[in-house]
């Protein structure tokens, strides 16, 4: 390379390695641009399916555009940690301690169906296809979660259910390994006393094609077809 060509380059290295070096210093002023919102961070991170950029997103959104929102928000959260607990027959979120469908004796006392979470419960309401009462396990047996038997309230399920008007159990957990695995445990448990169990059927999803159904479901549909 002639000298002239050595002149041009090295002022450009000697560029490149300034703007190298400002790097670090370049992060360092973005974390610390960021740790006053730390703690709102690492809270917003406890939500399922936020990461740390989303985390970061919404603490800096709240923070600059919509303080109004985070103020809501946060008392939304104290007021609603204060006041809503835990239906002592179903164990569905409540502002008292016998929710109101559990309080309806107009429902069929002899259906009892067994969901996962109050978002089930809530789901199987809107079909309005079922009038009986419910019992709300609060998850489902999950090894890699390190939730097992003892850890669900099936012993509560099971005093529940052999209340003496109890009929037929449906058991409406989903159809995942977990949802088959907790369906399992208690079908077992509740057939041992007595119990009449049924669980959800599996079919084709109502307006669906068939040909971008998964092979699974057609396969149950078929087995299970009337």
């Amino acid at each position: 390379m002639c000298i002239e060509g050595k002149a041009q380059a090295f002022p450009f290295f000697l560029e490149r390695k300034h703007v190298l070096g400002a790097l670090p210093s370049l992060a360092m002023s973005e974390t610390s641009d960021i740790q006053p919102l730390q703690p709102l961070i690492v809270a917003l991170r406890r939500l399922p399916g936020v990461g740390v950029n989303t985390a970061q997103r919404m603490a800096f959104h709240l923070m600059q555009r919509d303080q109004d929102g985070a103020r809501a928000l946060a008392q939304a959260l104290v007021q609603t940690l204060d006041s809503v607990v835990h239906c002592q027959r179903c164990h569905t979120f409540s502002h008292q301690t016998m929710c109101p469908i559990c309080s309806d004796a107009g429902r069929d006392t002899a259906r009892l169906c067994v969901v996962e979470t109050p978002a089930d419960l809530a789901a199987m309401e809107r079909t309005g296809a079922y009038r009986g009462y419910y019992f709300v396990l609060m998850g489902r047996i999950s090894p890699m979660d390190g939730v097992g038997a003892a850890d669900l309230g099936l012993s509560q399920l099971l005093e529940r259910a052999q209340d003496g008007q109890v009929q037929e159990v449906i058991l409406a957990t989903s159809f995942t390994t977990e949802g088959e695995a907790t369906a399992h445990m208690a079908t077992e448990l509740l057939k041992a006393r007595g119990l009449q169990v049924t669980r959800l059927a599996r079919g084709v999803p109502v307006g669906s094609e068939l040909e971008y159904v998964d092979l699974g479901t057609i396969a149950h549909a078929l087995v299970e077809r009337r």
